[in-house]
């Protein structure tokens, strides 16, 4: 990659966590309302794994949807005045943090309802099975999702059709408050595409460049007619599930460990030592960033509400 792709890299991560921190703080002086499932973490994982797809390729994920929504190009803008519940948001306002989406974008949402979007997931790679396009679709999901039926509903028929679908389960360790050795009969996630045989591996997702290469090799195989696989990324959420966490299922020693192992943080050393980014570049981009978002809490604040009216529009599609 050149310079600039690198630091375009690092500027995604950045923003997102500036981005969360931001709604956090929105959050708790009551600007935001609802449920706020935060990135801080996991930015790693979307940005290496979209940052590998083409424009054609399609991305689907869960309620945590903020930073995939900047990965694929929606502006900060439009998703603070989400948030805020505008009419400038990208769901004008009316989708709320869990609902963010922008098909133009081949963005197909931002889902609340746990592993409900798996099999929609499956219908947009059909459609494009049907159709011949050369195009993928990334379903991200969280491990709480591998327990339920739409898990295993539309894994299998992914494989009987051999779909051009991505199976991307971000293991951050916990599905709610509940450890994965709790609540599943395998030790790795990814073990349980074997009922279905697909092909599957693991990769770790705190490092953006192992999970953007790894992205690159399976996007490129089912793109040529492998059929489904099945990508565990094992990462980490730094703050609760959602912002009416209390947070005693996990010991505090465990989230600073997890903490050291910071995904920007990582990149960040990795673009000193190899000499790609001076310090003053990465300062150059977190200052940027801050401004970013900064004007777009601006922004938002100063957008108006939804009008009265607008709550019949975009219920059905016209014909």
């Amino acid at each position: 990659m050149k310079k600039s792709e690198y630091l375009e890299i690092y500027r995604q991560m950045v923003v997102i966590r500036r981005l969360e921190e931001q709604a956090a703080e929105l959050y708790q002086q009551g600007k935001i309302g609802g449920f706020l499932h935060l990135y801080i973490g996991q930015e790693a994982v979307s940005t290496g794994l979209i940052s590998a797809r083409k424009p054609e390729d399609r991305v689907i994920t869960a309620y945590r949807d903020h930073g995939v929504a900047i990965n694929c190009g929606l502006s900060v803008n439009e998703v603070m005045a989400e948030l805020l519940g505008k009419a400038t948001g990208v769901s004008k306002g009316k989708g709320g943090s869990m609902h963010m989406a922008d098909v133009k974008k081949n963005f197909w949402g931002g889902h609340a309802i746990v592993g409900a979007h798996l099999p929609l997931a499956a219908g947009l790679a059909l459609g494009d099975a049907y159709k011949e396009r050369k195009a993928v679709t990334i379903c991200m999901f969280g491990d709480g999702a591998t327990n339920i039926g739409f898990f295993h509903e539309a894994l299998n028929l992914s494989k009987v059709w051999n779909l051009p679908v991505v199976w991307v389960c971000e293991n951050n360790q916990y599905g709610m408050g509940t450890t994965i050795a709790r609540a599943s009969a395998v030790s790795e996630i990814r073990q349980r595409a074997c009922g279905y045989g697909m092909k599957n591996d693991v990769v770790n997702g705190m490092d953006v460049l192992a999970v953007r290469e790894k992205a690159l090799t399976v996007f490129d195989e089912v793109r040529n007619g492998s059929g489904p696989q099945l990508l565990e990324i094992e990462t980490y959420r730094f703050r609760g599930h959602s912002m009416g966490d209390p947070e005693r299922y996990r010991k505090q020693e465990e989230v600073q460990a997890w903490e050291e192992n910071d995904p920007i943080g990582i990149f960040h050393k990795y673009l000193l030592a190899q000499k790609i980014a001076t310090e003053a570049d990465l300062q150059k981009v977190v200052h940027n960033a801050e401004d970013e978002v900064k004007a777009a809490v601006e922004f938002a604040e100063s957008s108006p509400e939804p009008a009265p009216e607008t709550l019949y529009e975009n219920v059905y599609v016209e014909p």
